[in-house]
């Protein structure tokens, strides 16, 4: 079921996060792979990577993958000029599949400034509209589906598990009672200001809204994304041709430990560092976004 309108594509502003950083380790790849290689950019966005990718390597051919389909116009309209070098595909890349062997898997997860800046999204609370979180707003139930369905204590659980909030009994409790009593909540700031209420008023103006948590835990609910990770990182080594890399860049705990738990048993992965790379200072008073990014980059190994 949709709610509200679907926004257009034409704002659609990816700013690609540690950008360099990619293009530097692709750089250090052999040469004969860069010459002519195959690179899957699972979450294509509005194009940011890919585009810095084909202007780098001219050899390059890039297949992505998106679910949303105001990104996926948004990227076709960025790379219309690499021409046939380009592929996009609509498909979450947990239900991607590939026939040939790739240099490099990319995925840039979490969720992107144009989902958050569009209010006709449902991400933010800081901007009011329907409480829906889809990445793809055509299919599935949208968060307030999923608060209005889940008992008490599953919201409970899910927001404590998903968005590691310690007041999550205290804002499921509140949430279903006010479903209960008012019926459905008028949007995200209703919701948000509901969520607030459940803090002491010192904690409602700290540097952590009180509502992120509990919206992190809806979002990655609604969009099954731990699952759809999980899935990327046990297919992604199976793309990848012998010293092929798998990069990655999260932006909360519950992704991070995935990526780095499965970089360092998958035993045809091995891992390029102990720790994640950061964006720097510079690339962070830029896009303020990136402050939290988290890139972790293993290699394909040859496997005898």
């Amino acid at each position: 079921m949709k709610e509200g309108p679907i926004s257009s594509s034409s704002n659609f502003n990816h700013v690609p996060v540690m950008g360099k950083e990619i293009i530097q380790s692709l750089k250090e790849l052999p040469s004969e792979l860069t010459k002519q290689g195959l690179i899957i950019d699972a979450t294509i966005g509005g194009g940011g990577h890919s585009a810095q990718i084909l202007e780098n390597f001219p050899g390059i051919k890039i297949i992505g993958v998106d679910q949303d389909p105001m990104a996926r116009e948004a990227a076709s309209k960025k790379l219309i000029k690499f021409g046939t070098r380009i592929e996009i595909i609509s498909t979450n890349f947990a239900d991607f599949s590939l026939d040939e062997q790739a240099i490099c898997v990319l995925a840039d997860l979490g969720v992107s400034s144009h989902q958050l800046d569009e209010p006709s999204r449902g991400f933010s609370f800081r901007l009011n509209g329907p409480i829906d979180m889809r990445m793809n707003p055509e299919e599935g139930s949208s968060a307030a589906e999923l608060i209005e369905t889940l008992s008490e204590q599953d919201l409970a659980d899910l927001i404590y598990k998903l968005g590691e909030e310690k007041r999550s009994r205290r804002i499921a409790r509140k949430i279903k009672n006010d479903l209960a009593e008012n019926g459905p909540y008028s949007g995200t700031q209703d919701l948000s200001y509901a969520i607030a209420g459940c803090f002491p008023p010192k904690q409602r103006y700290g540097r952590i809204h009180p509502s992120t948590r509990t919206f992190q835990a809806l979002r990655i609910a609604v969009n099954n994304e731990l699952g759809s990770l999980d899935s990327l990182l046990l297919k992604a080594p199976d793309w990848l041709s012998e010293n092929g890399l798998f990069i990655v860049i999260s932006f909360h705990s519950l992704e991070d430990r995935r990526v780095k738990s499965s970089f360092k048993t998958d035993n045809r992965l091995k891992p390029l560092s102990k720790k994640p790379m950061r964006a720097s200072p510079e690339e962070i008073e830029l896009n303020p976004r990136s402050k939290s990014a988290k890139l972790r980059i293993s290699s394909k190994k040859f496997l005898k």
